[in-house]
């Protein structure tokens, strides 16, 4: 049967999440794009995105069908909500990763830079070195002062 373009994305993930939720409410289709965008990903956007595309029967209920997603319809009221966690500790680790030398986010772990030992050196004298004091003092080991 004839295939009719439902509409277009700029990025292929968001056409795959579109072609997903048509899927969900039984309607089949497709990025027509697809290898395109595996290809060369700024090819997308030079012709003029991806298309999204069905049977010429389930065009104007998948068009419909985005056009409520779009507005919002089937938005649940907690379903995107991300509960919130203690991230305390997250804020030293970066520090004390960064004084360190840390890694280079691009690359891979396996290709970790070597440690400066001067940010190690100063990551134990401002760090480690009060909270070892801190806590020999609450433990009585050394007398607070």
């Amino acid at each position: 049967m004839a295939q009719v373009e439902i509409a277009r994305f700029d990025d292929v993930y968001e056409a795959e999440l579109a072609v997903a939720f048509l899927a969900a409410h039984g309607v089949s289709a497709q990025v027509a794009d697809r290898g395109l965008a595996t290809i060369d990903p700024l090819l997308q956007r030079a012709v003029g995105g991806l298309r999204v595309m069905a049977e010429a029967r389930d065009g104007p209920r998948a068009r419909d069908l985005l056009a409520r997603a779009k507005a919002g319809e089937f938005a649940e009221e907690d379903a995107d909500a991300i509960p919130e966690q203690e991230t305390a500790g997250s804020t030293g680790v970066a520090v004390l990763s960064a004084l360190a030398g840390g890694f280079s986010g691009t690359r891979r772990l396996r290709r970790l830079r070597p440690v400066h030992w001067i940010g190690l050196g100063l990551v134990i004298l401002l760090f480690v070195v009060p909270w070892l004091f801190h806590w020999l003092t609450r433990l009585g080991l050394i007398p607070a002062g």
